[in-house]
């Protein structure tokens, strides 16, 4: 199954590229959306989502089918002080979320999960310059807010482009969050990625069912956290 979403990966993602690209408009509205805006006594913190289309909720009817959205709807079930903030981009890169960090630092923040890498993957950039580039917004988040939690979410990619490419790109976010010491999800798309009934006709993007999935694996990390 996870040969048959590669390929299909693969095959289609020039096409997405370019209506991620008619979307921007719409995402980078939500770049900077707070999921939930409660009026509350409690003063409540910021968990930062920051990421591409699968933060973003790319071809979800709204972002309340976003990952982040439904952990939002997880954090309220369980009383806790917490505001998701999703800051997800379509089609975005390291090299893009590394240009565009100081500006989502502008907001506080107290929990930064940072799920960026596909589109590195899927153009072929180099392992060394995208493994860089997530450093450098994992530096600039811990300068601006030396208390944040940081959470990676793990990616893997085709092996379009080699095998050894394949297994140097998955092996970014384990050495990453070993070397700063930060909170891993092994593997985001666990569970949906080559599971056909939990994508949209793409067969990149998860659907609604599954974007709950990918919240729960996040879940699974980000919760002994909060």
């Amino acid at each position: 199954m996870m040969k048959m979403y590669y390929r299909i990966l693969f095959a289609a993602f020039l096409g997405i590229i370019t209506s991620c690209g008619n979307n921007s408009s719409t995402t980078n509205n939500a770049a900077a959306d707070t999921t939930t805006n409660r009026t509350s006594n409690t003063v409540k913190k910021n968990i930062v989502f920051f990421g591409n289309s699968l933060t973003a909720g790319y071809g979800l009817a709204s972002t309340a089918e976003a990952f982040p959205a439904v952990i939002q709807n997880k954090i309220d079930s369980a009383n806790l002080p917490y505001n998701v903030v999703n800051a997800g981009v379509s089609g975005e890169t390291t090299s893009g979320g590394l240009s565009r960090i100081d500006w989502i630092l502008q907001q506080p923040l107290d929990v930064f999960v940072l799920e960026l890498g596909a589109n590195d993957g899927l153009r072929g950039i180099p392992v060394a310059q995208t493994k860089q580039n997530l450093q450098g917004i994992i530096e600039k988040v811990r300068a601006k807010y030396p208390g944040a939690k940081i959470v990676l979410t793990g990616m893997q990619v085709p092996p379009n482009m080699g095998q050894t490419y394949a297994t140097s790109f998955a092996q970014i976010f384990p050495e990453l969050a070993k070397e700063n010491n930060i909170a891993l999800v092994p593997f985001l798309l666990e569970g949906v990625g080559g599971e056909v009934e939990l994508n949209q006709e793409d067969g990149i993007h998860p659907t609604a069912e599954g974007a709950r999935i990918l919240a729960q694996n996040v879940w699974t990390v980000l919760q002994p956290i909060l």
